[in-house]
């Protein structure tokens, strides 16, 4: 296992670098489409292609990141990520981008799975992911901010992401070799725990996931067309928007687990299909930045909450890792899908569509939630007074052979009958006449080596 430290920054460092090329997408195939002989439906297909890889690797290596190893599995993908982003930054052919891609796609999957496996395992969860959005947040801001002043062409995003992995190198070394043992004492494969709640929250989440990237694939659009905004503009509300989400990260960071984990899900997700309405139906600058930055703050507070959630399942994390490879299949199809409900019906009408698919999948992500939440016992505190059979003191046991502890004064007790414990009053034989269970520890002058089991 992991040993356990305040913040497990190598699995943080591993988060951010698997998830910062999901984060890149829309500047990433914008300058395919710009850079290479490329329509826009090709560049998104290669994003597509990208995340369906990087979905893959999650789906293939959730339960096999014990087998592996942490560390190797984690070198594994950097290698993968940096000769796949690198090549495909390197060159103009666009079969070799397309090649590079898939490559690249796979790394990142395979470090978001050893990252995912880790957190899981981890003492805080849900404070390791928020940690981990924050800082793929705060760096994917960042280099939108960056690469627009370092020049045109499509080798920027893929490059920074390669450059992203290599600097992730150093924190492996601190990984386990094995995080957990393969098989049970008995040499049987531990199934997965919490099979029908986790099978019901990784099929729910492609259509979370898709509904909230069906939006953002299409955003700029709205914001230029729809709403009559400059590109200057739209690009700010999406600069304050991104400030708005590391906020959001830091808020689920701050409150934790006080509300538990239906509450923030199953209420997150309501406002969030409000927000993509508002948004998706702007026609003016204020509604379109509410919309937008109301949705960017609230999408990582319940994010998070649902990663929590899925390492919940299983310690071992393998519920976290197939979840978030669920959320990568709807985060591919999501432009997609933006595209064509907002060609054939328009953006208000693919807002309320959406929507309506956000609040449907909130009531069985919300009833995971519920029925996987700890659940608290009630405490009754109940004196007890206790007695030897016969009235004996320390000294006593000096002369019968015992070696009297050093330090202790002669302990008298009071009078109770033999061999009965008093109980808020009543006797243990009272207990057992009216019924109530009662296991009998037995009080005796063996020494506790010899006691049986």
């Amino acid at each position: 296992m992991f040993a356990p430290r305040s913040m497990p920054w190598p699995l943080v460092a591993l988060f951010t670098a698997g998830y910062l090329a999901s984060y890149l997408l829309p500047t990433t195939v914008g300058r395919l489409d710009s850079a290479l002989p490329l329509s826009a439906t090709q560049a998104g297909a290669i994003g597509s292609a990208l995340l369906l890889s990087s979905a893959s690797a999650g789906f293939t290596l959730a339960a096999r990141v014990d087998r592996f190893g942490a560390r190797a599995l984690a070198r594994l993908g950097i290698v993968l990520a940096v000769l796949g982003y690198g090549s495909a930054a390197l060159t103009g052919s666009v079969a070799a981008v397309v090649l590079g891609a898939v490559v690249g796609g796979f790394g990142s999957g395979t470090m978001t799975a050893v990252a995912a496996s880790g957190i899981a395992a981890g003492r805080d969860p849900h404070r390791a992911t928020t940690s981990g959005l924050l800082v793929v947040s705060a760096l994917a801001g960042a280099l939108y901010l960056t690469i627009p002043r370092l020049g045109p062409g499509h080798g920027l995003p893929l490059g920074a992401v390669a450059l992203t992995a290599l600097a992730v190198w150093p924190f492996t070394g601190r990984l386990p070799a094995r995080t957990a043992p393969v098989a049970g004492s008995d040499g049987t494969r531990r199934p997965l725990p919490h099979r029908r709640a986790g099978l019901l929250l990784a099929a729910t989440m492609p259509c979370w996931s898709l509904a909230q990237n069906a939006l953002w694939g299409v955003s700029g659009r709205i914001g230029l067309g729809q709403a009559h905004l400059t590109e200057i503009t739209v690009g700010a509300v999406f600069a304050i928007a991104l400030g708005a989400g590391l906020l959001g990260v830091v808020g689920a960071g701050a409150l934790g687990p006080r509300l538990g984990r239906a509450l923030p899900i199953g209420l997150g997700t309501a406002l969030i299909a409000g927000c993509i309405a508002l948004s998706a139906s702007a026609t003016d600058l204020p509604s379109f930045a509410l919309g937008e930055i109301a949705w960017n703050l609230c999408y990582p507070v319940v994010l998070s909450y649902v990663i929590s959630l899925a390492a919940a399942l299983d310690a071992r994390g393998r519920w976290a890792v197939l979840v978030g490879s669920a959320a990568s299949l709807g985060t591919a199809a999501g432009p997609l899908t933006g595209s064509l409900l907002s060609a054939r019906a328009g953006f208000p009408a693919m807002g309320e569509v959406l929507a309506a698919v956000l609040l449907l999948a909130a009531v069985p992500m919300t009833a995971v939630a519920l029925r996987t939440a700890p659940r608290r016992l009630r405490v009754v505190e109940i004196p007890i007074a206790a007695a030897p059979r016969p009235e004996v003191s320390l000294r006593d046991m000096v002369a019968v052979g015992e070696a009297q502890p050093a330090g202790f004064p002669e302990l008298p007790l009071k009078d109770v009958r033999a061999g009965e414990i008093l109980v808020g009053g009543a006797t243990v034989r009272d207990l057992s006449a009216k019924g109530i269970p009662v296991v009998q520890i037995p009080f005796t002058d063996t020494s506790g080596a010899t006691v049986p089991a």
